[in-house]
């Protein structure tokens, strides 16, 4: 036989390539499929143009602020998967188009929203005003069942605040079930824990019996106090609900 198609048979008597022990040890290391979410709930947020409600949402999906942010077209929005309550929850979270002339298309988004973030600019008195026009398409559009967060965004603009917080409070108190906290986009403060609030309080609905509440005590719904400030620095800015 010419040498050149003299094949050398490998060690080992010819076993084959899957009876390896080497291989055999790294199939059975195969990465598991993610374990699929037990929950999926849809999120809306509105309020009129320009309050933040897209620096929200991309600060708790992404952790990312943009100080250009483009006024939405219609509706956006982004997956985010948390776990919370010893639940796996696959949020999906609408950003709404708070231009009047887009209420025909947002409205459909309403009906399926267990979680509605209604938001406000603290700088813009305007924003404040037009919360009862959008608690009526809440009435019209959104189920009863639907947990409702105030939230007045902009905190780091403090110095320009038009909107006191009791003012907001007063609103807030005449919603049934509406809560009411404070946040900034920018600075990332109370970002995470109005969305995780929420979510809370909408798994409370789905599985009130199966974890007490206090267990929640430690988790990151926990709010810790704020360092103290110096005199001449603003108020120390209130946590979340």
């Amino acid at each position: 036989m010419d040498p050149r198609y003299d094949i050398p048979r490998r060690a080992g008597g010819g076993g084959s390539a899957n009876s390896s022990p080497a291989l055999g040890a790294q199939s059975r290391r195969r990465k598991m499929p993610p374990r699929p979410a037990d929950y999926k709930l849809q999120i809306i947020i509105i309020g009129s143009r320009g309050v933040g409600k897209t620096s929200l949402m991309e600060r708790f999906t992404d952790d990312t602020f943009c100080e250009a942010c483009k006024s939405t077209v219609g509706v956006d929005f982004k997956i985010k998967t948390v776990e919370l309550r010893g639940k796996k929850i696959r949020l999906q979270i609408w950003d709404t188009a708070g231009q009047e002339r887009f209420n025909s298309i947002t409205s459909a988004y309403y009906r399926g929203a267990k979680g509605i973030v209604l938001v406000y600019d603290i700088t813009k008195q305007e924003t404040f005003d037009d919360l009862p026009k959008w608690m009526k398409m809440i009435d019209k559009y959104a189920s009863e069942e639907a947990e409702l967060l105030l939230v007045g965004n902009k905190l780091d603009c403090e110095t320009d605040r038009v909107i006191s917080r009791q003012q907001a409070e007063r609103f807030a108190s005449r919603i049934s079930g509406m809560r009411f906290c404070e946040a900034s986009a920018k600075d990332n403060f109370n970002v995470d824990e109005i969305f995780l609030k929420l979510v809370d309080d909408i798994l409370s609905k789905q599985m009130p019996l199966e974890i007490p509440n206090k267990e929640l005590s430690n988790s990151i719904l926990s709010l810790q106090p704020e360092p103290e400030v110096p005199p001449e620095l603003p108020p120390p800015r209130m946590r979340c609900c």
